[in-house]
């Protein structure tokens, strides 16, 4: 497994990483989310041995990396996909990393193959698209056929069909029994990919739980609600306490009006149809998506903020950690 413990970095006078401890356990594709800034990048360099904390530690399989025996062959890492020398072939690149592992040949083209480069496998990696260079990273990543994976932003430039193909490789290898951590700015895409979620800001941890109970501690929920008589309905919920949506009254749906309630749990609402004997054809509890949990979770950590006055903070949440049951980084000093 991956540990982060007491991780601490600062750049001069800003902090990057702050006292941050967590786990990425084998088996499970963990999603690493957080707004700009928030030190997810960095982090990610301390675990690899690119950057030195200033305090705690981070490790490998118990052990750092600079004193990993073969790291290509236990950790493979994606964190910049441009990082490669533009005048060497996508074969040569890969040639170059596994002569410096003792790497067989062989496996820099069944790499090529598994990523689709195999076509293009000869020509120079600063012709290549994003896309393709995103590709060749998770080629380069993948060459020792390590135990452990560390992805930053690995579907960035990739077209919806790169999209699927890396979601059900992540899946696949977590399958196998591998780790596989992964940090990315699209909510909706770590929503069907992650099974855990590690969410920080300004470098601490806010949340450390599955992607369910995230999820479930938004308290953006709501009930949708169907009904042949949704009018009268609406004026026992707006009675009991609840609001309901649409503000101008019940849309139709398939000849049944719908509403939108929140307010009140389901139970209750079908306790006010059933004391008015009103006809209910669905009654199904709407959690929030991950970006809206998300949005919720890091409010008061963001970086640049569009909704408030300048001096003005709000006050952050207490972090999620499993045990609760409710339901970019450079050496500079520019992180992400």
């Amino acid at each position: 497994m991956i540990e982060a413990r007491d991780l601490t970095k600062r750049f001069g006078d800003q902090t990057a990483v702050d006292h941050l401890s967590f786990t990425v356990a084998p088996g499970t594709v963990t999603g690493f989310l957080g707004p700009n800034g928030a030190g997810k990048s960095t982090t990610m360099r301390l675990i690899l041995g690119l950057d030195r904390p200033q305090a705690g530690t981070a490790t490998i399989n118990g052990q750092l990396y600079r004193d990993l025996p073969n790291p290509l062959r236990t950790v493979g890492a994606l964190l910049e996909a441009k990082s490669v020398h533009s005048g060497r072939s996508a074969r040569n690149h890969l040639l170059f990393l596994a002569q410096t592992q003792g790497i067989s040949s062989r496996r820099a083209d069944e790499v090529l193959g598994l990523v689709g480069l195999h076509d293009v496998a000869g020509k120079r990696a600063g012709t290549f698209s994003l896309g393709m260079s995103q590709r060749l990273g998770i080629a380069a990543a993948m060459l020792g056929d390590p135990q452990y994976l560390l992805l930053d932003e690995p579907v960035n430039g990739l077209d919806p069909e790169g999209v699927l193909w890396i979601r059900n490789l992540m899946k696949q290898l977590a399958a196998e029994g591998r780790t596989i951590f992964v940090s990315s700015h699209l909510m909706n895409e770590m929503a069907v990919t992650a099974d855990h979620l590690i969410v920080i800001g300004r470098g601490k941890l806010i949340a450390d739980a599955s992607t369910e109970d995230v999820i479930a501690r938004s308290t953006e929920k709501s009930v949708r609600v169907r009904s042949p008589d949704a009018a009268r309905l609406a004026e026992l919920i707006a009675a009991a306490g609840g609001k309901v949506a649409p503000p101008g009254g019940p849309a139709a749906a398939n000849g049944t009006d719908v509403l939108t309630v929140t307010g009140l749990e389901a139970p209750r609402i079908g306790e006010l149809a059933a004391s008015a004997s009103i006809v209910l054809h669905e009654l199904t509890p709407q959690l929030a998506s991950l970006e809206e949990a998300f949005m919720e979770l890091t409010s008061g950590s963001l970086e640049f903020g569009t909704h408030e006055r300048p001096h003005q903070t709000r006050q952050q949440p207490p972090p999620v950690t499993p045990q609760q049951t409710q339901p970019a980084d450079a050496s500079d000093g520019s992180f992400r």
